[in-house]
């Protein structure tokens, strides 16, 4: 049985016998102390051996690993790729040179690599059916990554919410909504989602108020009265052209729109400042009533 074990099991494995050298185990049982604490002594003496050079070569590698990084990073740097992306690239580098001073060092101690292989390919296994869900967020955020359907600092509408990019990681992108909340939208869904980017090329962005007026307004004077407004406002830019005309009537009201554009930094800001003007404006020359009518019809017996 004993030799049967012994052929199944891969020579080049971390857990094989050393058939070669007696066991503690045998050699207490014949008597042999003098040889139990010369094997002790050897084996202990490897083992502090094998374990400074490991520390030797883990402070030199991370030594060269960091030098390497930075001269990476000065590169990137150079590069005109988004800021978020060249963090992703150089987190990759490090880590893979990490894995590469990992196995000289197991190699150098005398750990079979073969066998450190198999076991970090089981591991991986195990661990790639356990985190399905993640690695599908992974692979999400390098589609991000490469595709750059946003960047770091654009407003975006996605998965039902909205904010300012603050990080696309590797498996969450992060939000600060207007309220100040952080928010974490999972790469996988936000990827293959649709997504609303408020960033504009040239830095502009547009707002539409709408605005509802009392039957019998005159429709000329409330256009010529939110155009009046609208450019008045120091932050409305004039290309384009504010825009005001009536886009619908309602069962009680008559509908206007107006639409403004303004600098990404001022659009919020500009949007408060019409809807208050327009309202107080329209409320005084009453062509917005305080009270809403309602017309019933009494059907006849």
């Amino acid at each position: 049985m004993s030799s049967l074990i012994q052929l199944i099991i891969p020579s080049d494995s971390i857990f094989s016998p050393n058939t070669a050298q007696t066991s503690f185990g045998e050699l207490i049982k014949s008597g042999k102390y003098d040889q139990v604490l010369d094997n002790a002594l050897t084996w202990s003496i490897d083992f502090a051996a094998n374990i400074v050079l490991a520390l030797v070569l883990f402070f030199v590698g991370r030594f060269i690993i960091l030098k390497i990084s930075g001269l990476s990073n000065k590169i990137l740097k150079k590069s005109s790729w988004d800021g978020v992306l060249k963090g992703f690239i150089s987190s990759i580098i490090q880590t893979i040179l990490f894995v590469v001073l990992f196995m000289i060092i197991i190699n150098a101690v005398g750990v079979k690599t073969v066998s450190i292989a198999a076991l970090i390919g089981t591991l991986g296994l195990a661990i790639g059916l356990a985190m399905k869900d993640n690695l599908s967020n992974f692979a999400g955020g390098v589609l991000i990554l490469l595709s750059k359907p946003f960047r770091g600092g654009d407003y975006i509408k996605a998965q039902g919410l909205e904010g300012t990019v603050v990080s696309i990681g590797i498996l969450h992108t992060i939000l600060r909504t207007g309220d100040n909340k952080t928010v974490y939208i999972p790469n996988g869904p936000l990827s293959t989602g649709n997504i609303t980017n408020n960033n504009s090329l040239d830095g502009t962005l547009r707002t539409d108020i709408v605005v509802n007026v009392d039957y019998g307004s005159d429709v000329e004077e409330v256009k010529k009265e939110l155009l009046a407004i609208a450019r008045e406002h120091p932050k409305v830019l004039i290309q384009p052209d504010p825009f005001a005309r009536m886009t619908k009537i309602n069962t009680a009201t008559l509908e206007f729109t107006v639409r403004v554009w303004a600098e990404k930094a001022d659009l919020w800001g500009v949007n408060y400042d019409l809807t208050e003007k327009i309202y107080q404006s329209l409320y005084e020359k009453g062509m917005i009533s305080s009270l809403q009518q309602m017309t019933i019809h009494m059907a006849k017996e």
